[in-house]
């Protein structure tokens, strides 16, 4: 009996248990809540255009042109700029334009149409000339570190701007050097025809006339020729005591190797196109001490010449080659531009051209501000020499 009750109960308890109701575990406690995120960073991309010769027979001041646009966006990048609240990241879009107007208006083209905020360049007038309108007409504004024929500024676009002098002061200055210093009494020309050598030598002449002094001839010759005995020829009867070349040093050099080999003995004189580093190179190590004057569209001198003795050691430490001529002016076209930014708390190009228009600029090149055309006013201009292969300084003048 006893087993049997046992029995039942066991099983009644069974029922039981199995009926059950399982209890729902706890929930979960809920997570704790996360800070609230910081608003990320403004930033705002700013796009500058460099444009240059960086293929062909003047690639190496297309390149150099090139090495100080570089050193200026790495630098600016690096200062972490503010434009309005944002903080600017800078983009170099750069394009080769070979010395070539054709090639100079596709490449500004393009540039446009990559919706550029600022474009610095181009190096020869030849290129800026053409490319101007291109960017006027877009409302870009576009600063030159180089190209110094008059007209580029003389077309009325609002957003032409130049770094340096024009060939009316450094022809002129030339000119002027070539009676009163150099005291030349037979005096020749050869200009290459571009927008640049016809407008350059075109200067120095005017002034060589107004100075009392006297051109006994003038030759013509290409950008791309290597073969002047024709030409020198021609000239070696007049017996000159100096000849100017405008164009570049590409064609200078060469120029300057065939005079020796025809017996000219004289001065040779240039623009800014040919006062590079590359000159002695370029005329086969044929250089004579003090054999060429030439002048460069721009240089400081006093408390100013530390600013740009130190830019030139730092661009040499950086890119292990030394200065040609105009990346110091390139590195400062680059910062006045963003310096008008800066200043309109915008890179839209409609808002800071204004600001451009009257920036006040304390540049490695000189203090930079414009006057109503667009041409650096009170623009310097160096003469140099050459000695020992190197290039040495004789004056900055204004």
């Amino acid at each position: 009996m006893q087993l049997k009750w046992t029995a039942v109960a066991l099983a009644a308890m069974l029922v039981v248990a199995c009926g059950k109701k399982e209890e729902a575990p706890a929930p979960a406690a809920a997570p704790a809540a996360a800070p609230a995120a910081a608003p990320a960073a403004e930033t705002v991309t700013v796009k500058i255009g460099h444009v240059g010769p960086t293929s062909g027979a003047i690639a190496h001041l297309g390149k150099d042109n090139e090495l100080g646009a570089k050193l200026a966006i790495e630098e600016l990048n690096a200062k972490g700029v503010k434009i309005g609240s944002a903080t600017a990241k800078f983009e170099l879009l750069a394009e080769d334009d070979g010395a070539d107007p054709k090639q100079g208006t596709a490449a500004a083209q393009k540039l446009v149409d990559s919706k550029v905020n600022g474009v610095v360049g181009h190096l020869n007038s030849g290129t800026t000339i053409p490319a101007s309108k291109i960017y006027s007409d877009a409302g870009i504004p576009q600063v030159s570190p180089s190209a110094t024929n008059p007209k580029y500024t003389q077309q009325g676009f609002k957003t032409a701007f130049r770094v340096v002098a024009n060939d009316g002061q450094l022809g002129g200055t030339l000119g002027k050097y070539a009676v009163d210093t150099l005291k030349g009494k037979s005096i020749v020309v050869i200009d290459d025809r571009t927008a640049y050598g016809q407008g350059v030598a075109e200067e120095f002449e005017k002034a060589v006339k107004a100075a009392g002094g006297e051109i006994k001839g003038h030759e013509f010759t290409t950008d791309k020729s290597t073969d002047f005995n024709a030409i020198l020829t021609k000239l070696k009867s007049a017996k000159p005591d100096v000849l100017f070349y405008g164009g570049m040093d590409a064609v200078a050099g060469p120029m300057i190797k065939q005079a020796k080999q025809l017996g000219l003995k004289v001065k040779f004189m240039g623009g800014d196109g040919i006062c590079t580093a590359e000159l002695p190179k370029l005329s086969g190590d044929t250089l004579a001490d003090e054999q060429v004057v030439c002048a460069e569209a721009g240089g400081v001198d006093g408390d100013l010449k530390a600013g740009l003795d130190a830019f030139k050691t730092k661009f040499k430490e950086k890119n292990g080659v030394e200065v040609q001529i105009y990346a110091p002016y390139v590195y400062d076209a680059v910062n006045v531009i963003v310096a008008a930014m800066e200043k309109a708390g915008s890179a839209d190009p409609a808002k800071y051209l204004p600001e451009l228009a009257k920036i006040e600029y304390k540049g490695v090149t000189g203090n930079i501000a414009f006057d109503d055309k667009g041409d650096i006013k009170n623009g310097a201009l160096t003469l140099y020499t050459y000695k020992g292969g190197k290039r040495e300084q004789i004056a900055v003048v204004r």
